[in-house]
């Protein structure tokens, strides 16, 4: 069994993160996840949250994702992420933004999607409460 696996975090502006990795902690869109080298494959949808990765070095990386997918596999993690940033301080008025368009859209959305729309706002709240 390998040690480690391939990890990736793409948005549609830029690769983020391109490693090898022990683990990878991920907001699936029914709970928490964690990925290690020979996981069943699975693809599945994100929530806004954090993405934490150990690397092969031990070392931890967190990066802050809005929504998207991932793809596991016994050979490594790919996530495809909406909006993806470096988990810290420096991004929190991006996130900011997201959450008033978020806010704004929940406001102006059907009855039928209406609780969608606030479990998304109320995800995009925590993440700005995590990216500390």
């Amino acid at each position: 069994m390998a040690d480690t696996m391939q990890f990736d975090l793409v948005s549609p502006e830029r690769r983020l993160a391109s490693l090898e990795a022990q683990q990878v902690q991920l907001p699936g869109a029914d709970g928490q996840m964690t990925a290690m080298p020979n996981h069943a494959p699975v693809i599945t949808s994100l929530r806004p949250g954090i993405v934490t990765v150990t690397g092969a070095d031990g070392q931890t990386a967190r990066y802050a994702v809005t929504g998207g997918f991932a793809e596991l596999s016994p050979e490594g993690a790919i996530v495809l992420a909406e909006r993806a940033y470096k988990s810290g301080s420096e991004n929190r008025d991006e996130i900011e933004a997201a959450l008033e368009e978020a806010r704004t859209a929940a406001q102006k959305a059907p009855a039928e999607q209406k609780d969608a729309a606030e479990l998304f706002v109320a995800d995009l709240a925590q993440l700005m409460d995590d990216m500390v």
